[in-house]
């Protein structure tokens, strides 16, 4: 096996198994499986920014929600003069760029001037997800504490009056696309010389400086970034779930999805896109062993992966299938 396969390998092998499953589940497997989705490339986002990036985001979750809210508010005809052009298609292009705009002028405070860096960045995030929750549990507009209900499905038509897809089927496989788009996108990025570039400022972000680069700029370029994706994620959420509502936009959110990064590899995208949704599936039985202290066992169980297998569980396996040790 050479090199290039070798590390195709993982991702190949993967999207080969994902294209096979609906031919063997049902309906309602399908579905929930889809719905995954859209938890695993939340994860990518978050493995953009902190694997990638070395910025541990404790309020991934503001973009994921802010996504959300966007496709909500955009497909329920809420936004003046919008009326009938409410689609899907304007409902993703306004989570995108929202959830980019905030970040970016969230990134330019946080990164310019003094910068902050590490525990104070994680600290500074997970206060803006307490607030931004509390925000939207006292905002009426969008429906406060009970959120948006009856978001409409994915629409393929130009204005919210084209074609529903309500199957599971098809939702699956659009939602699959999505990612396998997603994925491309970031493995491009990661491959490429600003990608080496992103990794010089997360591991040496002075030294890096010194050879002239905006190593603030950069960071600023890689939680935009992110934060589009995870917008995405979130509108793509909705459109499956059919409502938006406070936890979505909140702390413990980007808490679950920073456990989905560390089980599954954050150095590794296709490591966090299945660490999140073998950590949705783990839940249940961990739900049915602990109870109510299923999310206790679930942070005993990151702590202990971080420990012994510090590329992640998944990250760890396509390690050595990259390096040929298997």
């Amino acid at each position: 096996m050479t090199a290039s396969l070798s590390r195709l390998a993982p991702a190949l092998a993967t999207g080969a198994i994902l294209l096979l499953a609906p031919l063997t589940m049902g309906n309602y497997e399908t579905g929930q499986l889809a719905q995954y989705f859209t938890y695993g490339i939340f994860a990518m986002s978050l493995a953009l920014v902190w694997g990638q990036g070395g910025l541990l985001c404790f309020g991934q979750a503001v973009f994921f929600g802010i996504g959300a809210y966007a496709m909500s508010v955009t497909t329920l005809d809420m936004l003046p003069g919008i009326g009938a052009y409410g689609s899907t298609w304007l409902g993703l292009a306004a989570a995108i760029a929202l959830s980019a705009l905030f970040a970016n002028l969230l990134g330019r405070f946080l990164f310019y001037g003094r910068g902050l860096q590490g525990a104070y960045f994680g600290i500074v995030t997970l206060a803006i997800a307490v607030i931004a929750e509390r925000a939207a549990v006292n905002w009426k507009w969008i429906g406060g504490l009970n959120g948006l209900m009856n978001v409409p499905p994915l629409n393929l038509g130009l204005t919210g009056d084209g074609y529903e897809i309500w199957d599971a089927t098809p939702v699956y496989y659009v939602t699959l696309g999505v990612a396998a788009l997603a994925y491309a996108g970031l493995q491009t990025l990661i491959g490429s010389r600003y990608g080496t570039v992103i990794r010089a400022v997360r591991d040496a972000e002075e030294r890096t400086g010194y050879f002239g680069y905006d190593t603030a700029g950069v960071k600023l370029t890689v939680f935009t970034l992110g934060a589009a994706l995870a917008g995405l994620a979130g509108a793509l959420f909705v459109t499956q779930f059919y409502f938006a509502s406070p936890p979505l936009i909140g702390f413990t959110l980007s808490t679950e999805v920073l456990i989905w990064v560390a089980l599954g590899g954050r150095g590794y995208p296709l490591a966090a896109f299945l660490g999140a949704i073998l950590v949705k599936y783990a839940e249940v039985s961990l739900f049915e062993f602990l109870g109510a202290y299923w999310l206790l066992g679930l942070g005993a169980l990151c702590v202990l992966s971080v420990i012994w297998f510090p590329r992640g569980l998944i990250g760890e396996a396509i390690y050595r299938i990259e390096t040929r040790r298997l």
